[in-house]
């Protein structure tokens, strides 16, 4: 019964970072949350030096990932014109398109609402769907910083892994 304990120890963090990872590619799950509590199990379970300064540094990167996440894109969509309240009606209509269409009814809710939202303060059809894009290509900006501290966790566990 003691190997079983100490086997889980081994296989868990792993099993936690990958779906992490996999949690930011379909958001159904908080993928970077996840990563880090996947090193967070590991460095309690090795405890030693090198453990503690890995999840320090996983830390770290997480935490600064998580800002960039939303600082990045929210710049880029009020230099393009995009107004805050846009994007909250979009999120709404991303969470009601998910309930409605899993997944895909997200990603529909979200750009239909930028659309929607910017059509009815008469930006008219092109500046609508210029906008539209604009936030569509924030939202990509910020999946991509948080998969790359994902990325980043995901490789000081390995270095952590082949140090100890």
């Amino acid at each position: 019964m003691e190997r079983l304990g100490q086997d889980a120890w081994v296989v868990l963090p792993p099993l936690l970072i990958a779906l992490g990872i996999v949690g930011i590619v379909v958001p159904v799950l908080p993928g970077l949350l996840l990563v880090v509590a996947g090193l967070g199990v590991w460095a309690l379970a090795t405890q030693s030096v090198v453990g503690w300064v890995v999840l320090v540094l996983g830390l770290l990167v997480a935490g600064t990932g998580a800002v960039l996440q939303y600082l990045v894109p929210g710049r880029r969509m009020r230099e393009r014109g995009v107004a805050t309240s846009t994007i909250v009606v979009a999120v709404l209509l991303a969470v009601v398109g998910f309930f409605l269409v899993p997944v895909i009814g997200a990603v529909v809710g979200f750009v239909g609402g930028i659309w929607l939202v910017e059509t009815g303060r008469g930006s008219g059809r092109q500046e609508s769907w210029a906008r539209t894009r604009h936030a569509v290509l924030a939202i990509l900006q910020g999946w991509g910083i948080e998969m790359a501290a994902a990325l980043v966790v995901a490789g000081l566990y390995v270095v952590g892994v082949l140090l100890s």
